[in-house]
């Protein structure tokens, strides 16, 4: 039985949104001839999978949002993990995205054939499509990772990944553990503490906390962006610059970095009356060299008398429970794990084979590099959205997003217009861009010596752009087609 081949002029892996903003923009430059794979059985990406309670964006939603796809009904100033997602399935109807969704193909290789300039793309579906270019829109925190605690399959009662919500659990008079205290916990704590018998917290490493202005929306300002969209237009780009002043505290240090560590210090001042755990929950590094955390609720809750702050490091888990370092094995009824994702810092997701047989997730164990975050040498014809050195700091993951979806626009109609069989940046270009993002980095407040998923196992920084959102979406407006070897057919 011979399979089928699927073919586009353009293969989008991934329907979150980069996947559905790409072929929307795709779209709106003439080129329609494009197929969407997702693993999952409906789309939403990172906010299909984050439906943890109390999941919510830490970017205002005028400014999470695309500036060709607004929505002027946001119901408050942070939406939840619910109003998000309705958003990309709004998205998906506004702008007839349905006839090119894929389903529950889960792509396991994709290679490249240099004598057609063709990617082709397999499925654990036993399914194979290809296309003239492909664009790699699977997102850095796509998959969900449990940490490598000695033991934890020994556990007994219910383990639940904060990515993986299990919503029929009941929580109601159990002993609950959360394991982690990052950008995901500070939302779940709240939460669970007001369902929960008990609830223990293990901190690893405690974070900066900034308060959140997260106010409902009222009906006449949704009422003014329907009538007059240039008014939610003037908000977005004052929020924007809003964050965009934030670099300066966050990204480098300054007096800004003092600062906003003196406002954070307040916050926890006025929140948490005893000096003892005000010591606990008080980090030893300058703000913003890890991920910056927003909540009003979170200390509040952590003094509930019902829950209890550890901060032990943890040994091992058994099968009641988690033993900490100094002997205590405590025991729980469930155990939450608030652990982050498998951020690609190193490595790809499915093997990727170039030109010649190279094979990118070899090239990049050391840490993941690129030219200008989307394209890599030796691939051509492949862009990827939230690829190496693309990540923000302060400002909105979709600002940078939509310079990048322009950005592949540019080449792929260069690809399809010009009749090329490749369009390959050249190695030379890529390595005087990361030798210089590099450099740059080096003066930031990520590479000032704390451990965070911004940096691999040995400190190489394959996360963040070292720089303001506009100069990112200034260094993808420019496409210097003399950084890239053009072939043509025949």
């Amino acid at each position: 039985m011979t399979t089928r081949t699927h073919h586009a002029d353009v293969l989008i892996i991934g329907a979150g949104f980069a996947g559905l903003g790409m072929a929307i923009r795709l779209r709106q430059a003439g080129i329609n001839d494009i197929i969407i794979l997702e693993r999952g059985d409906q789309v939403g990406g990172t906010w299909r999978d984050n439906q943890y309670p109390g999941a919510a964006c830490d970017i205002p939603s005028n400014l999470y949002s695309y500036s060709f796809a607004p929505n002027p009904d946001w119901s408050r100033s942070y939406s939840g993990s619910v109003e998000i997602l309705n958003y990309v399935h709004g998205m998906v109807r506004d702008f007839d995205l349905e006839p090119l969704l894929n389903f529950q193909q889960n792509v396991t290789g994709l290679a490249f054939d240099q004598q057609q300039g063709i990617w082709r793309a397999t499925t654990d579906q036993g399914a194979v499509y290809s296309a003239r270019a492909v664009v790699m829109a699977s997102g850095p925190l796509s998959n969900c990772s449990l940490p490598a605690i000695p033991g934890i399959d020994d556990f007994q009662g219910k383990k639940i990944h904060s990515a993986r919500w299990d919503h029929d659990y009941d929580f109601k008079g159990k002993k609950v553990a959360v394991v982690g205290t990052g950008a995901s916990a500070v939302q779940i704590i709240p939460e669970l503490v007001q369902e929960v018998e008990q609830l223990t917290v293990f901190q690893r490493t405690p974070g900066w906390v900034l308060p959140r202005l997260d106010l409902q929306t009222p009906e006449w300002n949704k009422a003014l962006f329907r009538a007059f969209p240039a008014a939610q237009v003037m908000t977005r780009q004052a929020l924007y610059s809003v964050h965009e002043a934030m670099a300066l505290a966050l990204i480098w240090q300054s007096p800004l970095t003092t600062l906003a560590e003196k406002v954070a210090k307040a916050h926890l001042r006025n929140q948490v009356s005893d000096r003892w755990l005000r010591r606990q929950l008080t980090p030893d590094f300058r703000i913003g060299c890890k991920r910056v955390l927003m909540s009003n609720d979170y200390y509040p809750a952590l003094q509930q008398p019902n829950c209890k702050l550890i901060t032990w490091p943890i040994v091992r888990m058994s099968d009641k429970g988690i033993r900490s370092v100094e002997g205590v094995e405590h025991q729980f009824d469930c155990v939450v794990f608030a652990t982050g994702f498998e951020v690609g810092k190193a490595g790809t997701p499915f093997p990727v084979k170039g030109l010649h047989g190279r094979e990118l997730g070899m090239e990049w164990r050391s840490g993941a590099r690129a030219y200008k975050s989307i394209n890599v040498s030796g691939y051509p014809n492949l862009y990827f959205t939230f690829g190496p050195n693309s990540g923000p700091g302060h400002n909105s993951a979709l600002v940078y997003m939509e310079s990048q979806l322009d950005y592949a626009v540019t080449g792929i109609r260069k690809i399809l217009g010009q009749n090329l069989l490749a369009l390959d940046v050249n190695a030379s270009a890529q390595s005087a861009f990361n030798r210089k993002i590099q450099k740059r980095l080096a003066r930031t407040n990520w590479n000032s010596g704390c451990k965070s998923w911004y940096l691999t196992e040995d400190g190489f920084n394959a996360t963040m752009f070292p720089g303001f959102a506009t100069q990112y979406s200034a260094q993808m407006s420019e496409f210097k087609e003399a950084d890239y070897h053009l072939i043509e057919v025949g």
